[in-house]
């Protein structure tokens, strides 16, 4: 089974924005829904906290902590569909930056949920 981090918008999950957390993210993996291609296990979910240096780092350590490398880092439907949009950096930026440091595809947005 296809393994994944998910990488989500600290600000949206924390403020209210219109993202609860995790649930929607977690389901779309495990039915293999959205921009999953199949049934997918998320072994590590990370708030991208402002300005959003952290989330590479953070990437790093889960997969150092939980000894599980994933096959795709993936960014939250909320941070890259974020209104109003991320001050700091786009999602294409945060997802380069991610890729570069980590080695592993990022791919922007986790599922089509409202």
């Amino acid at each position: 089974m296809k393994k994944a981090i998910v990488v989500g918008c600290g600000s949206y999950m924390d403020s209210g924005y219109g993202c609860p957390g995790e649930w929607r993210c977690l389901k779309a993996g495990a039915m293999g829904d959205g921009k999953f291609e199949e049934p997918t296990q998320v072994v590590g979910f990370v708030k991208c906290e402002c300005p959003g240096r952290s989330a590479a780092p953070n990437v790093g350590m889960t997969i150092k902590l939980s000894e599980i490398k994933p096959d795709a880092i993936y960014l939250s439907s909320c941070m890259v569909g974020a209104k109003p949009d991320c001050p700091y950096s786009t999602p294409e930026e945060k997802a380069k930056y991610i890729e570069e440091k980590t080695g592993i595809p990022v791919i922007l947005g986790t599922h089509d949920y409202k």
